[in-house]
């Protein structure tokens, strides 16, 4: 996490040492909605090595998992919590789906690791899976290592429901996550929306909402992602995103990239 990053969470981590405890559970989801959009953004900035924006205009819902923790002795796995948003028919990013990754590896290594992971879902099946509550990769969503940079445009109508992305020390590439499960994190989704037994159903329909910070700057760095207007997603004064970080530049929209949903389409075949 860039230092600009550290100074925005102070009054997070402050609210987590110093709130009752309902509180400091709260401000826990906060920052992890925090960190998903400083992943973007800092993705966002690495020019060639990025997502390809044409994948990402073909997103049914992105998941973005930081700090994703790898240990190995022998026999190995990660785990994860991060968030999971949805796009709508009018192209909006839903408010944050609160969800863990956990999977397991087995092989002679040894070590721990810190990975942020990203991942690009161009399929309604694979969203409706995960918002059942659990979704294997690889068995209940075709997942692949996502093409990266200008050169992996071309590669961007490859045929698989989940892309998954990984970043560690600063290196960005595809990452094969076969056999990993997403599981919604109930709980969390609770706190944040101070909701008990809140669905995962009713945050990505816009039946259950929270309006934050937090939750606006993820919203928009997706939308940049897409390399369309960040007015597409809520609109939320520009002045309510100021004291968490510089209003990123705002695109124009991409011709094309409002058909939904998103799949390539085929000769011959109108828009559904």
């Amino acid at each position: 996490m860039n230092g600009f990053i550290r100074f925005l969470a102070l009054p997070v981590l402050a609210a987590l040492a110093l709130a009752p405890p309902a509180a400091q559970a709260q401000a826990k989801e906060e920052y992890r909605v925090l960190s998903a959009a400083e992943v973007l953004d800092e993705l966002r900035g690495q020019r060639d090595d990025v997502i390809p924006e044409r994948l990402m205009q073909r997103a049914y819902a992105v998941a973005v998992i930081p700090g994703v923790q790898k240990a190995a002795f022998v026999i190995g796995g990660r785990y994860g919590q991060g968030i999971f948003s949805v796009r709508d028919a009018n192209g909006r990013f839903s408010n944050p789906v609160f969800l863990t990754l956990a999977g397991g590896s087995v092989g002679w290594q040894i070590g721990v690791q810190s990975t942020d992971i990203v991942l690009v879902f161009t399929t309604r099946r694979g969203v409706e899976g995960l918002a059942g509550g659990k979704l294997t990769l690889g068995a209940g969503a075709s997942v692949a290592a996502g093409p990266v940079g200008r050169q992996g445009e071309a590669a961007a109508s490859l045929d698989a429901e989940v892309f998954s992305y990984s970043r560690n020390r600063g290196l960005f590439a595809g990452l094969s996550l076969e056999g990993t499960a997403l599981s919604i994190d109930n709980t969390a989704n609770a706190r944040f929306y101070g909701r008990k037994g809140v669905l995962a159903s009713e945050i990505m329909s816009g039946a259950v909402k929270k309006d934050s910070e937090n939750v606006r700057r993820l919203q928009s760095a997706i939308a940049a992602s897409t390399g369309e207007a960040a007015a597409t997603t809520s609109a939320a004064p520009a002045a309510a995103a100021t004291p968490m970080a510089p209003a990123a530049p705002v695109a124009a929209p991409v011709t094309g990239a409002k058909t939904f949903p998103m799949e390539d389409q085929k000769p011959g075949t109108e828009p559904r």
